[in-house]
């Protein structure tokens, strides 16, 4: 695992308002930016990014540049690792990242192991919430927005849910189809059935075992393609069940590649697209100009780990930092300001939204 070249040919553009001859501090980017789940990686990157560059045009760090290094997790356990070590060896102090609970599982003891600050902008699985650990979590957990979800399902008058599910991050797909069954049988609900997959095929059959147990709801936990996917292979097969999905397929991309597709798909979702504060409003229109896109909810988390990170960092590392960061101060989000408890996990306030003429509409 060799760090990313192209993100370090920017740091000249970045380190330029820093002015002095001190060393800059490092920090550490690592999520996915290749294969399927790249659309989340690269998102958190660019939020990351874009408030360390920031930072840098404000001055820096009590006058020094913050350089920022960052790797590629490839969605693999071995790639995590090395990732790591890699960021380390080169002089990252903390990290942000990873954007997917399975990385995190496999990233935690060797965090831990090298007391190596990580903060998740988008993790969100409960086997990782509640530990005292040097994994800092920003995003709420998978527990709530099944909650959110349920509620909303149930309340449209759909009683027999068919669940599919991505094995390739169990960690989170599963905890969902947990927490999602027993949040919509408390209702009055029922999981029918229940389907696992690998990303990237059988897209059909999933989908067939599904309908086979004539279900009024399908529910993919999956990322934003294979959501796609599976809602693409669902109407194929004629299906007019009401669709819904996980929070981690709410990206830009689902948009995107779904077209009329993923038209009325709902998800719960903790990011508001249609926020018109100003803090919101310049952020977005700075990440606009700086990557020729729009920000989604991995940019402003990413962005709102960052900027909280950067706000104790100053030459602390390890118990240090993660004291600062623990100690009960309140950081100012884009969207919300917000603290980490004791276990170092945020808390935030998810809705639910629906898709309505190519965008993530907020319901009341």
């Amino acid at each position: 695992m060799t760090l990313s070249r192209r993100p370090l040919l920017l740091l000249p553009l970045a380190l330029a308002a820093c002015s002095g001859s001190a060393p800059p501090l490092k920090l550490g980017f690592l999520g996915g930016l290749s294969g399927r789940v790249a659309d989340l990686g690269e998102a958190g990157r660019n939020g990351t990014l874009l408030a360390v560059e920031q930072c840098n045009q404000a001055g820096g760090l009590q006058g020094r540049p913050v350089e920022l290094l960052i790797a590629d997790d490839e969605q693999n356990a071995d790639a995590a690792r090395r990732g790591i070590e890699s960021l380390r060896q080169a002089g990252a102090m903390a990290l942000i990242g990873p954007l997917t609970s399975a990385m995190g599982v496999a990233m935690l003891p060797l965090i831990n192991q090298h007391q190596l600050l990580t903060i998740s902008p988008t993790i969100t699985s409960t086997e990782l919430f509640g530990q005292d650990d040097y994994l800092l979590l920003v995003a709420p957990p998978v527990s709530e927005n099944c909650l959110r979800s349920a509620r909303h399902l149930h309340a449209k008058g759909l009683r027999r849910a068919a669940v599919a599910y991505d094995l390739g991050n169990r960690s989170y797909t599963e905890d969902w189809l947990r927490h999602f069954t027993k949040s919509f049988s408390a209702l009055g609900g029922q999981v029918v059935s229940q389907a696992s997959f690998q990303s990237g095929a059988g897209y059909g059959e999933v989908v067939s075992q599904l309908l086979a147990s004539k279900p009024d709801l399908l529910m993919f936990a999956a990322n934003a393609l294979d959501t796609v996917r599976l809602t693409q292979a669902a109407r194929n097969q004629g299906a007019t069940q009401a669709i819904s999905a996980a929070s981690w397929a709410a990206t830009e991309s689902l948009l995107q590649l779904g077209g009329r597709t993923v038209e009325g798909i709902s998800l719960p979702q903790y990011f508001d697209r249609d926020d018109r504060s100003p803090r919101y409003l310049a952020f977005a229109e700075a990440y606009r100009q700086r990557f020729k896109q729009e920000p989604g909810f991995a940019s402003v988390a990413a962005h709102d780990a960052t900027r909280a990170l950067l706000s104790v960092l100053n030459g602390k590392t390890g118990p240090a930092l993660k004291t600062a960061l623990l100690g009960g101060q309140r950081f100012e989000g884009l969207q919300a300001t917000f603290a980490f408890d004791r276990y170092g996990d945020a808390e935030r306030q998810t809705h639910m939204t629906e898709v309505r003429d190519g965008r993530f509409v907020r319901l009341p």
